[in-house]
C-alpha cells in the first residue's frame, strides 16, 4: 500500500544525520520560486478542525505534482476526503478517496520530483507506494522535521498559515474520528471566505412516557 514506504522511511529518519549533512543544494540556475502572494500557487484547505490552511505551492521544483494538485482541486476531488493516517510527532496524511491509504485519482501516477526542499515542520510532500514513481493524489503535512525523508519523497509545498488547524487533526491509523478537507481551493479562483462546518445535530431525548397501570 501507499504508506508502506513511508513507514520504512520514518524508521530510518529516527537515525537521520544533522540538518547540515542532510541539506541538498539546488542546481545552479534553478527556476525561481513563485512569490508567496501569487494566488495561482496558493492551495487553500478548509479543514473540519476549524479553519483554513494556506499552502505555498512550489512548481519551480515539483511542476508535475503541483499541476496534479491544482487539477484535482479544481475538479473538487479533495472535497470531503479524510486524513486517514496521522502519527503524533511525524505527519498527517490525506488525499485518498478510499480513505485507507491504498487509493488515488484516476489519473496516472507521477514520476519522482525529488528536490532540495527539506521535510521540515509544515512541509507538504507527495505520498507514494514502494515505487519512487508512484505519487498520485495523496500528500502528507509534517508536524516536525524528519530530514531522513529528504530525497525520498517529493516536497511540493509549505504551510504559510493555519498550521494550528493541521496540529488539531486527530491522530490514529486510522483516527477514530478523522478530520476531513471540507473544501479545497486555489486562491486565484476567488473562493468564498472560510465557513465553519455546522455543529452536530443535538441528540433528541425521547419524551417521558406516562406511568403504567398501578404505577405513580
Amino acid at each position: 500500500m501507499r504508506f508502506v514506504a513511508l513507514i520504512l522511511a520514518f524508521a530510518a529518519s529516527l537515525f537521520a544525520m544533522p540538518a547540515s549533512a542532510q541539506y541538498v543544494p539546488g542546481p545552479a540556475g534553478r527556476a525561481a520560486p513563485p512569490a508567496t502572494t501569487d494566488k495561482e500557487n496558493l492551495w487553500l484547505l478548509d479543514l473540519s478542525t476549524g479553519g483554513r490552511v494556506t499552502i505555498w505551492l512550489r512548481p519551480d521544483v515539483a511542476p508535475k505534482m503541483v499541476e496534479r494538485v491544482k487539477d484535482l482541486t479544481r475538479k473538487k476531488f479533495y472535497d470531503g476526503l479524510v486524513f486517514h493516517r496521522v502519527i503524533e510527532g511525524f505527519m498527517a496524511q490525506g488525499g485518498d478517496p478510499k480513505g485507507d491509504g491504498s487509493g488515488g485519482s484516476e489519473q496516472p501516477d507521477l514520476p519522482k520530483e525529488f528536490n532540495y526542499l527539506p521535510h521540515v515542520r509544515g512541509a507538504v510532500s507527495a505520498a507514494r507506494a514502494q515505487s519512487e514513481d508512484s505519487a498520485n493524489s495523496q500528500f502528507f503535512i509534517m508536524f516536525v522535521p524528519r530530514l531522513g525523508l529528504d530525497q525520498k519523497y517529493t516536497v511540493f509545498g509549505r504551510v504559510l498559515d493555519g498550521m494550528q488547524y493541521v496540529d488539531s487533526i486527530p491522530r490514529g491509523e486510522p483516527p477514530a474520528n478523522p478530520a476531513k478537507i471540507v473544501h479545497a481551493y486555489i486562491a486565484a479562483d476567488n473562493p468564498p471566505a472560510y465557513t465553519p462546518p455546522p455543529p452536530p445535530a443535538p441528540v433528541e431525548v425521547p419524551a417521558a412516557l406516562p406511568p403504567g397501570p398501578g404505577k405513580k
